[in-house]
């Protein structure tokens, strides 16, 4: 990862800081992970202009210093970042107090409710794309609900219709397929 390197220094610093903490490091996703009771709690990581802290279930800590963010506002449901840009900005204290307000938040159990399913209308872009193609509709309408949502907010999601128009072209052999979006990453 080539941000890391760029901040290889100071993810060093925190790996340090967060080892001193009752966890189990595991790696997940290609990066270390710390759990509690197998239950993730805090990894890290650099990105290009920050390195950060996230906790899991951020969402349910006091943030008593202010410094947590959601990574994406308005999908981010449950992790929160906390964002450095230099050495200075590492706070032992501070990190541990965190961590050790995520360690509670696990042994509490505090998890956000998954969303109710909602069904969703395809965009005009993949509605006629549907209505164009028998084949393409009717492997669609054989896919899960889920699956349809995955694309359907994969077309949705760009705002430049060039965009749109390639990840349709992307998606369509997919669909015949009867394939997820995501189903590589799944197991």
């Amino acid at each position: 990862m080539e941000y890391n390197e760029r901040w290889a220094e100071e993810l060093s610093l925190l790996s340090s800081v967060i080892a001193k903490a009752p966890l189990e490091k595991a790696i997940k996703w290609g990066a270390e992970v710390y759990t509690y009771n197998g239950k993730n709690v805090v990894s890290y990581g650099g990105f290009r202009n920050f390195f950060a802290l996230w906790f899991f279930n951020g969402v349910f800590l006091q943030d008593k210093y202010g410094v947590l963010i959601a990574a994406s506002e308005g999908k981010t449901k449950s992790l929160r970042q906390w964002r450095f840009t230099s050495l200075a900005e590492v706070d032992e204290k501070s990190i541990l107090e965190y961590i050790s307000e995520a360690i509670e938040v696990e042994k509490k159990g505090l998890k956000i409710k998954p969303e109710k399913f909602q069904a969703m209308a395809p965009s005009p872009l993949l509605a006629g794309a549907l209505k164009a193609d028998g084949n393409l509709q009717a492997a669609f309408s054989k896919l899960s609900p889920g699956k349809q949502k995955e694309y359907i907010l994969y077309l949705d999601e760009p705002k430049q219709e060039n965009t749109k128009v390639s990840r349709l072209e992307k998606i369509i052999p997919m669909i015949l397929k009867g394939a997820g979006l995501h189903d590589k990453y799944k197991k």
